[in-house]
This record gives structure tokens, sequence and C-alpha cells, in this order.
């Protein structure tokens, strides 16, 4: 399968660059996966849509303040450090830039009290740093850090709360589950008023899952790990919906992932933690999720291949030309896809 063939024309203007004020307010093109036909809706119709059997799966986690800015002690400029992914003891994988100044043995201050020093080089060219600190790391990072936007996000947030979902719990995502940016209070209040169950699992985005696939070939792209946890209790309350005949309505691709690992042939999922490099592209065969609710996603991405895997490669790629001929918002802060 050619990593070419998920490609797409998307007109520049169709990024979105803000958020909308109001979340919900977001647009829903709604997928029926075994007709093919599409409907253009509101993203509040998603209640119409949804069963009091169901259980709805949202990710909690929280993006990190994962940017930093620092000095090499040894050299003049400013360093600009991202956090990938920590490995304990106080060691992160990190992307720095430029990369010239950040050579092993490289010390790194952002303040009198944060600092690093550079332990390796990666195959990838990311680094892997041992990190000084005085007090709480997440207080310190809360203090320095700056919340991480994608790169084809040109503008400052005037609110970085904007970029976390509003259930948003467990620290740890450099990137936001974006599928979940478009509830607010009031359409989880009502979507729970109508007896679907709302479940929480966490799985920590890395920035990984954003970047386009390099190989030519799907089959050869390899993915990189993200950690996840689903806890019993939520491991129980999907199983006994679904065996009564309910619906696994996953939010996002990751709460797709982490499903999917934790995923028994029968349908079933078992609780459990640890780290995930789940590739799923056309030809995988779902165990544990009936639909799903989305974003759009870029060109040649795992992502689009892994709702190519959930409908078909013809149906989203007229899903995704539908949508551009319909003005829809792309990416992080546009519109939404629900796939039954």
């Amino acid at each position: 399968m050619r990593v070419d063939d998920f490609d797409f024309n998307l007109p520049q203007e169709l990024i979105a660059q803000r958020p909308l004020a109001v979340r919900d307010a977001s647009r829903l093109l709604v997928v029926h996966r075994n007709t093919g036909q599409l409907e253009d809706r509101q993203f509040t119709d998603l209640v119409e849509y949804l069963h009091p059997s169901d259980v709805l799966v949202i990710n909690d986690s929280r993006v990190l303040p994962a940017r930093l800015w620092g000095r090499n002690k040894q050299r003049s400029g400013v360093i600009e450090v991202l956090l990938l992914r920590p490995r304990g003891e106080g060691q992160w994988e990190v992307l720095v830039r430029p990369g010239k100044k950040a050579r092993v043995g490289a010390v790194i201050e952002f303040a009198p009290r944060l600092s690093c020093e550079v332990l390796e080089i990666t195959d990838s060219g990311s680094r892997v740093v041992q990190f000084s600190f005085s007090g709480d790391f997440e207080a310190v990072l809360a203090e320095l850090g700056e919340t991480p936007l994608p790169p084809y996000i040109h503008e400052k947030l005037d609110d970085p709360e904007r970029y976390q979902t509003i259930y948003a719990k467990h620290s740890g995502s450099v990137a936001a589950p974006t599928a979940g940016l478009h509830f607010t209070p009031q359409l989880l209040a009502a979507i729970d008023q109508m007896g679907v169950a709302v479940v929480p699992l966490t799985l920590h985005v890395g920035l990984g899952t954003f970047r386009p696939v390099q190989t030519e070939r799907v089959e050869d792209h390899v993915m990189h790990e993200e950690f996840f946890e689903l806890s019993a209790e939520s491991a129980a309350l999907i199983n006994a919906r679904r065996q009564a005949g309910g619906r696994v309505v996953a939010v996002g691709t990751t709460s797709v992932r982490v499903l999917e690992t934790l995923a028994h042939d029968d349908g079933t999922v078992r609780a459990g933690a640890g780290w995930t490099d789940i590739f799923i592209y056309p030809g995988y065969q779902f165990r544990a999720v009936d639909a799903l609710v989305t974003n759009f996603h870029l060109p040649k991405s795992s992502l689009l291949m892994l709702v190519s895997a959930f409908a078909d490669r013809e149906t989203i790629m007229r899903a995704y030309e539908h949508a551009i001929a319909q003005r829809y918002r792309f990416f992080s802060f546009g519109d939404g896809m629900l796939l039954l």
C-alpha cells in the first residue's frame, strides 16, 4: 500500500488558526460507513446519533507546558527544548533547536532553579537530557514552560486552556487529543442525561502522531510509542455496555489506539497501562470500537490511515473532498467528523 494514496491537496486557508469562540459551535461531517452517505451537521447534533445504551470513551490526558527556552552555558544564543517523553529519574527525551548547541555534555539553563545536561543523541536526532531542578518538576514546568502548538498553527493563543479538553486531567501529552476539544460541559451533561456512559482513559499524545509518514510503503512505517492507561473501572463499564448491546463510541484516534491495544478477540477490553506502538491502517480488523468521533487529519499521516481503516480509503477520501468543497475547517482547531 502506497503512502501517496493518502495524500490530498488542502487550501491553506482551511487550516484553522484559532479555536471558535464556543467549542461545540464547530461543524460535524457525519459519515455512514455502510452506505457512504455524508451529512453536514453541527457538533451539538452528535446527541442525535448516540443511543442511551452507548459508552462514550474520552482521553483525559492533559497537554504539558512542554516548550522551554534556555541558553547553553558555554555558547551564546537561545535554545528551544521541547519535552517528548519521560525516561525516569529526571531524564527526558527532548527535541532541541538548534541542535548544534546541544551536543553531548552541554548544559542548558532555563532559570536558576531549572537546567538540564545532554546525555545522549538518539538515532532520530532527539536528545536524552538529565534535568536538575529545585522543588516539584511539574510546578517548575508550569511556571517556565509554554504549551506547544502544532507547527501549522501560526497564531499565539490568548488562552492556552483552549488547547486543552474540558476534562483534561493527567498531564503528559505534548499535543492535544483534538477530537475532544469540541466538547462543552453543557454537551457532556446532555449526553450523560441521555443515559450514555462517559468513560475516561489516558493516552499521552506524542509529536509523532501528527507527523507525515516518511516511507513509500505504508507497511514499512514504524510507529512511535505512547503511554496509556485504562483503569479496571473503565474497562468493566465499557465491557458491560457492549455486552448489553451498546456501542463503544471512541472520541479521537488516541482512544481508539488504547482500546484496540487492550482488546480481546471477542471485543471486550482488559485494564492495563504501558506503552503502545499499534499502527492501524486499511486491512486492520477492529475489535473494540463501533463508532468514532475525530477531526480532519494531515495528508499522509498515520491518523488518516487509521480512519481509512475504520471506514475505507475511498469513503474517507471522498469525505475529505466534500469537506474541502464545503469549506470545513481542518486540523487541531478545525471541525469534527463522526464515523458510524
